[in-house]
């Protein structure tokens, strides 16, 4: 799964420009998912206490799923994780609007050169929104797309650019690529260095929840592989080099 962030100022053309690279990317073939940041400190989905879902949430329910003939909404009894949010998505790309604790490329949108210097970091690739209306072409060094004048250039660019995103341990916790997710996340949005350099890409070992894939630090790895292969060891059968599988139930 890839994923693109696109960041900006109230009113710069976030959302139009998630508009026309959802759309486009689906009619290029792709599976795509997205995620709405909302901003407002009183939004929610059941904000009246009387209606069904939030009597469930006023009784204690810590997930609550309303399901509708079109539509099914989950709802979570806080904000989650960017990185647990993504666990849910199996899409070809996900595009998160307004997101910025993601470490995966951004495109900015603004009105004004300023709202880019003040929002700038490694992860920016590009720029668009009201911005691309004054005929720029490249601003602090990243392209500038005007997204309804060139939207096929700025697909190209997405497919390009867009890549799975890393997970957010700090540089104490892991570092052993020499630096912090965030840092690896701007050297690939900029080109220089892979995906593939994210040591968690060659895991000894891997640990799945529900079919769902754990991020461990190497650290961490180290631990369960060394735990299970001095039980495993032990056992007749057991066969150096050989691929183990262990499956616990929790109840």
């Amino acid at each position: 799964m890839k994923a693109m962030a696109i960041c900006g100022t109230s009113n710069s053309g976030k959302t139009a420009l998630c508009e026309v690279i959802i759309s486009g990317l689906r009619a290029r073939g792709y599976t795509v998912g997205s995620v709405k940041e909302i901003h407002s400190p009183d939004f929610a989905l059941d904000p009246d206490l009387a209606e069904d879902t939030g009597r469930h949430r006023q009784s204690g329910s810590q997930l609550i799923t309303a399901r509708a003939f079109h539509e099914t909404d989950i709802l979570y009894q806080g904000k989650l994780p960017i990185d647990e949010i993504l666990k849910h998505y199996h899409h070809d790309f996900v595009i998160l609007e307004g997101v910025s604790d993601c470490n995966c490329p951004r495109i900015l949108t603004a009105h004004q050169i300023d709202e880019v210097e003040e929002r700038m970091d490694e992860r920016v690739v590009a720029v668009s929104g009201v911005l691309a209306n004054t005929g720029l072409t490249e601003v602090m060094g990243v392209p500038v797309f005007h997204a309804l004048q060139n939207p096929d250039k700025l697909l190209d660019f997405v497919e390009e650019h867009a890549f799975a995103p890393l997970p957010s341990f700090e540089s104490d916790c892991c570092s052993l690529c020499g630096q912090s997710c965030r840092e690896l996340a701007g050297e690939i949005a900029r080109g220089k260095a892979t995906r593939e350099e994210c040591i968690l890409d060659s895991s000894t070992a891997e640990l799945l929840v529900n079919g769902v894939s754990l991020p461990m630090v190497p650290f961490v790895q180290k631990i369960l592989k060394n735990a299970v292969l001095g039980v495993v060891q032990e056992l007749d059968g057991y066969k150096e080099h050989g691929e183990i599988v262990v499956r616990v139930k929790s109840s």
